[in-house]
Formats: C-alpha cells, structure tokens, sequence
C-alpha cells in the first residue's frame, strides 16, 4: 500500500468517526482526497536556500519573494539576487513575526514602488505595520507607513497582502493571541483591513473611518480573487482541543467570521460560518491563489502539501505533496509556483531548502 492510499484511508476513518458524532464542531464537508489526475510531484527549481520566504510577487518575468529575517530575493533569468529591505522602525524577528507578505504597486514597472507587513517593537509591545518601500540601487527603502500598531505577538500576526479588483490595498491580521480582539470592531486585530492606494481609508469601507473591513479572524493568511471578483481567504483554526477547523472563507464586507464564538461548521446569528472547514484535521493553510480552472490552490504548513479546493464541490484535494511546509502560492502565466517554509523553524531543511518550485 502506498502512503497516498494510507492517507486516504486515515482520513476516510476520521471523516467517518466525525460524521457519527453529534457535537457543534462536526464537519458535514466532502474529505479531503488525493486526486489521483490532478496531484504532481514534477517540478523545477526556480531558487534554493531561500531564508524562510514568505510571500511571492511577479514583475513580468521578474519574480520577487520576500524573506521573514528582512530581505526581498529578486530572480530574474536564472540570477538570483538578496535585497535588503532598509525599515524606519526595526524589524521584529520571532516566532511567526518579520519580513512577511509584500504586494508590488500595480504601476511597479515605472514606479519601482511596493507594500510591506512586518513586525515592530515599540515601548514593549510587538506591533505590526503596513507601509510602502522603494527599489533603489539594488535594495529597498522605506518611504512611507501607510498604518501602524497593529497588535501583534510570537504568534498570530497575519500578515498578507493583496490588491483586489476594485484596486484596493487589503490586509490580514491576526489576533496577537488575544481572542478578544477578533470582535472588537474598534481594534485593528483578527480582521481583515482594506485601504487606498495611498493609506486612506475608502468611504465605502462597512465601519465610519475604520480600516476594518471584515471580522471575527483568528490568523488568515491567505487572500484572493476569483474571475468573478470574489474574495476568498484562507484562516488558521484553534490550537489544542477541539484543534484542527481550518477554514477557506468567502469574504463579504462587513461580516463576522465567529472566532472565537463559533468555530468550524457551528452557526450563529450574525455570524458567517465557512464554505469549507478542515474538522479535526489541522493543514494550517497559508497563501492562496486561483487557477486557470477556477480552483483554488492552498500552500499549507502543517498539512505539508498544496491543496486544490474546488469551490462547486466543496472539495479539498492534494495538488502536490512531499515537499514538507508551504507558505505561498501564486499562479502566473498558467504556471503554479510555489515556496516551501522547511527552515522557520518548525519543518525538517534540506541542504538547499527553501526553494521556489514551477510545477510542470
């Protein structure tokens, strides 16, 4: 037997055991299966020994990661070159905090400008803050901070970066590992933020003079559009027990997403439950994109694989496995491009790890 038919059988047995129980966290969804037409393992390396990448971005042919430990690795045509990234507050490197996602402006070829995420100290207190930088001789300058004193703590930072189709500067953030602050419309923490281009916030956000633009988050990590204009996000579930409840959201302005009221499939008035929840199983997804198909690609950490969510079916599938933690996916001129996250710290290196892999 081999270990993709062992997977499919344990959690065949799992999804069996949760469907027979009658407790508010069971999972009515499809389980997840290895799609035996679909999942590859054929790929090119693109570049290795990257610092804990975070977050992947395309210039044309140009592709941009950015690096947790403060650096933007750019390739282009086979040479790979570390950028530093010059910050008018210093970064914060520990646990899940750092250099993390980064969004090129759309007018980047001519304007050489892109946003930032990344995790500050200030009187004591980790904070995260979304500003814009500059290439510039081969590194990268701070210009401006669009916002500030986002909570922020070891865990649960967020971090994502993502310009929607109504060319909107949109953000995750976590809840710094305080519950609370996911419901607290007021606090800038578990929630998805929305700003202009230029760091205001637009007049027809759902909160009078708010970024805040959807709540109730614990840690998304993952945000994209599809060909509709939808948003979708993906979001870390709770730890310990009950565990697992991973979820892919579809984002709606204004709504509650729960945490920490309801978590997996349970429901509430006011409250959004999601389109899919992982039940007790825990893949902690991180970057998303769509594909050309209309699926939507998930890179996962703890799960160790790149899912593919059919949205119509309700179904998680494996697109590609054996490559240990995944941070980011992006599709970009029908290829899937993805980033491993073996050296944060939690996963098993190789000599050349972390690598960007073009699969075939």
């Amino acid at each position: 037997m081999n270990n993709s038919m062992k997977i499919g059988i344990l959690l065949l047995a799992a999804a069996l055991l949760s469907t027979a129980c009658t407790g508010k966290y069971n999972s009515t969804n499809k389980i997840e299966a290895v799609d035996s037409q679909t999942k590859v393992n054929a790929y090119t390396i693109i570049a290795d020994k990257l610092h804990i990448p975070w977050s992947i971005q395309f210039d044309g042919d140009t592709i941009y990661v950015s690096e947790r430990e403060g650096n933007i690795v750019k390739i282009n045509d086979g040479s790979i070159t570390r950028q530093k990234v010059r910050l008018r507050k210093p970064l914060k490197l520990e646990g899940e905090g750092g250099f993390l996602g980064i969004q090129l402006a759309p007018d980047f070829s001519e304007s050489r400008q892109a946003y930032a995420y990344h995790t500050y100290e200030e009187k004591g207190k980790t904070l995260n803050r979304v500003i814009v930088l500059q290439e510039k001789n081969g590194a990268w300058e701070e210009t401006k901070s669009l916002l500030e004193g986002i909570p922020g703590a070891i865990y649960h930072d967020g971090g994502r970066l993502g310009i929607g189709p109504d060319k909107m500067l949109y953000m995750t953030t976590g809840d710094a590992t305080q519950d609370a602050l996911a419901q607290d419309v007021n606090s800038t923490a578990g929630k998805i933020l929305r700003m202009t281009l230029d760091g205001k916030v637009p007049a027809d956000n759902p909160f009078p003079k708010s970024y805040v633009y959807t709540y109730g988050h614990r840690n998304p990590q993952g945000i994209a559009w599809d060909k509709q204009g939808r948003m979708f996000s993906s979001e870390h579930g709770p730890s310990g027990d009950p565990g697992g409840h991973d979820e892919i959201n579809l984002i709606e302005k204004g709504r509650n997403y729960g945490w920490p009221v309801i978590i997996g499939n349970a429901k509430k008035e006011g409250m959004v439950s999601p389109l899919y929840q992982t039940g007790d199983i825990a893949i902690a997804p991180s970057g998303i994109s769509f594909d050309a198909e209309g699926q939507l690609l998930i890179a996962a950490l703890k799960g160790e694989k790149l899912y593919r969510y059919n949205p119509g079916a309700n179904l998680l599938t494996v697109k590609l496995e054996g490559e240990g933690r995944l941070r980011d996916v992006k599709v970009h001129n029908g290829n899937i491009y993805v980033i491993t996250n073996n050296t944060d710290g939690r996963g098993k290196p190789s000599a050349n790890d972390d690598r960007l892999l073009m699969l075939k």
